[in-house]
């Protein structure tokens, strides 16, 4: 999947929307300490709506951070 999955008519699960955002924050297009909520500006209008309510299942908070979405990261430099 690429950062055009985001742009395109698709399913939104939680799986599919943590795989775009570590896509993203490796790319450097997103920082780890934004809110959840610039994941807009590469997402369509018409669908900010159910990315919306998949978040909100799972209890997640537009003004949480990017970083929450990410899980455990493993650091290949240690």
């Amino acid at each position: 999947m690429s950062v055009n999955t985001l742009l395109s008519p698709v399913e939104y699960s939680l799986e599919v929307i943590k795989h775009e955002v570590v896509h993203l924050v490796q790319k450097g297009i997103i920082s780890r300490r934004q809110p959840i909520y610039v994941l807009c500006e590469y997402i369509p209008a018409r669908e900010w709506t159910a990315f919306e309510r998949e978040l909100a299942k799972y209890e997640y908070n537009l003004r949480d951070r990017i970083v929450d979405l990410l899980g455990c990261e493993r650091w290949e430099n240690d």
